[in-house]
């Protein structure tokens, strides 16, 4: 198990400890008081799908503020410079616009009560087999690599040993999504959006006074590292060497169309919270309201990573004890007084549950609906399945326990996490985004997608890339190529696989491909909520401008 730097250990007070006390009290709270609305299990897995969009939108956000954000986003900056920025105004913002105003339409009207779900209604049961084990292998995957970040700050709080974090904590997300089911997770999910930033606020404002501003810290990073590492796009021409060992073709398809698209669209720990709402309106603006804040919390994990490059410069580096993992804890000891300490604390503590909890909440549905209900125990009374649920719940955190050990291999949590994106959403989004438009892809075409894509993906990062065939400069490089070989390998089969088999009868398809929706009655009830400032279309083409526009002062 990898360890922090010997001596990274935070200066905690009895403070610190009173107000990361208070938080446990109140999130456990709330899992109480939603248990009393937890009666079916629609309440449990969807909450009974009755949630407003400030609510699901928020909680939308704070389920992505897990390792991804947080640890991984900052070793990202402190490894690769400003082209974190990435990951969010074309690796996030424009597929977050397209699930709220092109895909939930389609997934709120099916009903479905999970991503695979819909597979089964589009395609056959195959696909859906496929694709909810797919899942549900990937849900424990990533839930591991929020755990395991979580142990690394518990570590650097109480000098626990990490495998002693990983079980306490594994164990505390659990009793709170069991008592409380989705409803528990999310509303904890909207605290916890509220604790993060005061958690990453002070420790962005301090760092930069710490290393005299943003200027100062440039031309520090910038003797260091040349100044394309201060910059989104400089040096990312094809041919040209970059921190990121990307170019922008690469960064593009592979970061902001594959990978991007098929995370945001296809990932029910996402698409779960918008499924959540309590109509097609809200449904459609959960992900929109959620896309404005998530253009400016890059700021908010870019500079911290930047700052404890320029305070440690050979972090990450043999010559260091210090991963890019560390980048977080390392500030935090250097720059917080006892109180502000335990809010930051707090606040990571936060960020790495709402990650867990979400892909834990998504995984437990995925599995009892998808798989058990269908497969395996059927025509079982409703208190049977949350019964079950529950159960499932549990085998779930044991499972996530165990794949934190996994990540901790990885001196960058983001590497792993885009490799896992790479093997299980985008197969899963190309299926989707062909099933959607084109009436004619055949039934078996989607499960034989799926494979041909996650089989792709696979063989070019384990054989291809780890195996020296082709010289691609780095891991998020290697992810890029991998997410778009396993696209058009999923593409490709589809196609050949619809030209030789039968099409779904056309009668079976409405409401499941492009151009054959219909409003229902519910829908024109929504018509009367037509203030301005909620036109998903208004907050859709907003967040896009204003990423684009973000561009512009770190352009080259």
């Amino acid at each position: 198990m990898q360890t922090l730097a010997e001596g990274l250990r935070l200066p905690t007070n009895g403070l610190d400890y009173a107000i990361l006390a208070i938080y446990f009290v109140v999130v456990l709270g709330i899992g109480f008081m939603a248990r009393a609305s937890v009666k079916t299990s629609l309440d449990f897995f969807l909450s009974g799908r009755s949630l407003p969009a400030w609510v699901t939108g928020l909680a939308f956000v704070a389920a992505n503020l897990g390792a991804t954000e947080i640890l991984g986003m900052a070793a990202t900056g402190a490894q690769y410079g400003v082209a974190v920025v990435h990951w969010y105004w074309i690796g996030a913002i424009p597929a977050m616009v397209f699930l709220g105003l092109v895909m939930m339409p389609f997934y709120y009207r099916s009903k479905v009560r999970s991503v695979p779900e819909f597979l089964l209604q589009r395609f056959d049961r195959s696909a859906h087999l496929l694709s909810s084990v797919l899942f549900a292998f990937a849900a424990i995957l990533i839930a591991g690599v929020n755990l395991y970040a979580l142990s690394i700050v518990v570590e650097a709080l109480l000098g626990w040993p990490q495998w002693v974090a990983i079980v306490v904590a594994g164990l505390f997300v659990l009793v709170y999504i069991t008592i409380g089911g989705l409803s528990s997770a999310i509303y904890n999910e909207v605290l916890q959006f509220f604790v993060i930033l005061a958690a990453l606020i002070p420790l962005t404002v301090l760092g930069l006074k710490r290393v005299g501003g943003w200027d100062a810290m440039s031309d520090s990073l910038t003797k260091q590292h040349g100044g394309d590492f201060m910059t989104a796009w400089g040096g990312t021409g094809i041919g040209d060497a970059n921190p990121l060992g990307a170019n922008w073709l690469t960064i593009i398809l592979g970061l902001g169309f594959v990978l991007s698209f098929g995370y945001w669209t296809t990932n029910f720990a996402e698409v779960q919270r918008a499924l959540s709402a309590k109509n097609l309106s809200a449904a459609k603006r959960t992900p929109l309201i959620a896309a404005f804040p998530k253009i400016f919390i890059v700021f908010a994990v870019m500079i911290p990573g930047l700052v404890a490059a320029v305070i440690v410069p050979k972090i990450g580096t043999p010559d260091s004890d210090l991963t890019y993992n560390d980048a977080i804890p390392l500030l935090m000891q250097e720059l917080l007084p006892n109180g502000v300490l335990g809010i930051a604390v707090t606040g990571l503590l936060a960020a790495f549950m709402a990650g867990m909890a979400a892909n834990v909440s998504s995984f437990n549905t995925v599995f009892t609906t998808d798989i058990w209900q269908r497969y395996v125990v059927k025509d079982k009374p409703d208190t049977y399945y949350l019964r079950f649920g529950r159960l499932i719940t549990a085998i779930g955190v044991l499972a996530s326990i165990g794949t934190a050990f996994i990540a901790a291999s990885f001196s960058n949590i983001m590497s792993y996490l885009q490799t896992l994106f790479s093997f299980f959403n985008v197969p899963m989004f190309v299926v989707f985004i062909i099933g959607m438009f084109w009436k004619r892809a055949s039934m078996k075409s989607g499960v034989w997608g799926l494979v041909a894509g996650t089989a792709a993906a696979m063989v070019n990062y384990f054989w291809i890339y780890k195996g020296g065939i082709i010289d691609i400069p780095s891991d998020q490089g290697a992810n890029f190529v991998s997410a778009i070989v396993g696209f058009v390998a999923g593409a490709v089969v589809m196609v050949v696989v619809t030209l030789f088999t039968a099409p779904k009868p056309e009668a079976e398809l409405a409401g499941l491909v492009y151009g054959t929706e219909s409003p229902s009655p519910d829908e024109e009830l929504e018509e009367a909520d037509k203030a301005w400032y909620r036109k998903p279309a208004l907050l859709g083409w907003g967040a896009i401008v204003l990423a684009a526009a973000c561009y512009i002062p770190y352009s080259f």
